[in-house]
């Protein structure tokens, strides 16, 4: 995925990346999404590997959006509400630590919008007695998954899902 100077780049980590994908193809102003791996050491990580838990790799969803269309904030709503971010290392059946939430960041921009939202998330009364777990770190090198794991529910004929909707 290359930027350009209309488009930003933006990449998180909910669980399982099929589901997050599907999400966030939902919201108009994201052209573009690959699931794939990032936060490891390994390089060029599969899925293989990263089940392992031995990479240090998240399963993320890396987008390009067009800011002018849709606000990284909005994103970053949409991130808070498809999964439980007071989850360590897991969502729902889903255990592991290329389960984790994160956020990736991709400029000092992205960092300070990020923060400023898990504050207000972890002030407000949702999920009140927990802590936020979700970490907030530089973007690293995005590995993109093997083919058959792009556009997974699109591919295998399910509606519309987000890990914590198939879940429920």
């Amino acid at each position: 995925m290359d930027d350009t100077k209309e488009l930003k780049r933006a990449t998180f980590a909910a669980g399982c990346f099929w589901g997050i994908e599907a999400a966030f193809r939902q919201i108009k102003g994201v052209v573009e999404t690959a699931v794939g791996y990032t936060g490891g050491t390994v390089p060029e990580p599969d899925y293989k590997k990263v089940c392992t838990g031995r990479t240090g790799h998240a399963e993320a969803v890396g987008l390009i959006f067009d800011p002018a269309v849709v606000s990284y904030e909005k994103l970053l709503d949409t991130f808070w509400n498809i999964h439980d971010p007071t989850q360590i290392n897991r969502q729902g059946p889903d255990i592991g630590t290329s389960y984790r939430s994160a956020i990736f960041y991709h400029s000092p921009e992205q960092k300070e919008l990020a923060e400023a939202s898990k504050t207000r998330l972890a002030n407000s009364k949702k999920y009140q007695g927990k802590t936020i777990a979700t970490e907030i770190v530089p973007a690293q090198e995005f590995w993109k998954a093997e083919e058959y794991h792009q556009q997974y529910y699109e591919k295998c004929g399910r509606g519309y899902c987000t890990s914590k909707k198939c879940w429920d």
